[in-house]
């Protein structure tokens, strides 16, 4: 069963799906827990599966004790990633912060001009229009979606894929009253409060800077806080 257990994550690995493998140390039975569902021959006590949930939005592995026995939560999560919609100004000291972070970062600008290599080395560029380079890209779970070019034709489309997907973080540039209008575009495009709450606009914390690198760092800031389940003492 264990071969059958491995063959199973090896799998979901490709599909890039969050698993957490737990293993119950006394006998090596384990089972596989995903953010929805559960499949294995181990029947893990309740608390161990909301455990294994936690490590896996921690992205933390770990040993869990319940009674007796003690189970070891192996994480086994897809790369973090983050999607930049716009090269603009703000976009350059978010890529690299974003990477040290340890996300794979994708930017995508239709605009050539914007999107270089000279600008960004090093950092996939998409130069689509984000309606088209976004289904392609398969948005999941461990996503990150930031909107940056204050322009509808760009923002709009790459906003409408993120929340028809399960990103974690959708995030949008622009102050309270462009975002107002951007949601009443949205909301007229057929999305409801629940998809539309997912929204980060304005983006990131409120730090008080202005400068790019200092938005950049309230963006990653944010999606971060997201990811971990964090919050603002």
């Amino acid at each position: 069963m264990r071969s059958k257990t491995l063959d199973r994550l090896a799998a979901l690995a490709q599909e890039k799906q969050p698993t957490a493998r737990v293993v119950r140390i006394s006998d090596g039975r384990e089972t596989l827990v995903r953010p929805d569902r559960v499949e294995g021959d181990l029947d893990a006590p309740s608390d161990v599966i909301v455990a294994a949930r936690e490590a896996l939005r921690s992205d933390r592995s770990g040993m869990v004790p319940h009674g007796n026995e003690r189970y070891f939560i192996h994480v086994h999560n897809p790369p973090r990633r983050m999607i930049i919609v716009g090269a603009v100004h703000i976009s350059q000291p978010l890529v690299a912060m974003a990477r040290e972070a340890a996300f794979d970062v994708t930017v995508i600008d239709p605009r050539g001009a914007f999107a270089t290599v000279e600008r960004f080395p090093d950092v996939t560029l998409i130069d689509d229009w984000p309606d088209d380079a976004m289904g392609a890209l398969k948005l999941d779970t461990r996503t990150a979606v930031v909107t940056l070019t204050h322009d509808p034709k760009i923002d709009d489309p790459a906003l409408a894929a993120a929340m028809h997907s399960p990103a974690f973080y959708i995030g949008a540039l622009g102050s309270r009253k462009t975002h107002a209008s951007r949601l009443i575009r949205l909301r007229d495009q057929g999305f409801d409060s629940r998809k539309l709450d997912r929204i980060h606009g304005p983006i990131g914390l409120n730090l008080g800077g202005r400068a790019p690198a200092e938005i950049a760092v309230s963006i990653l800031a944010e999606a971060l806080m997201t990811l971990h389940g964090g919050n603002v003492k």
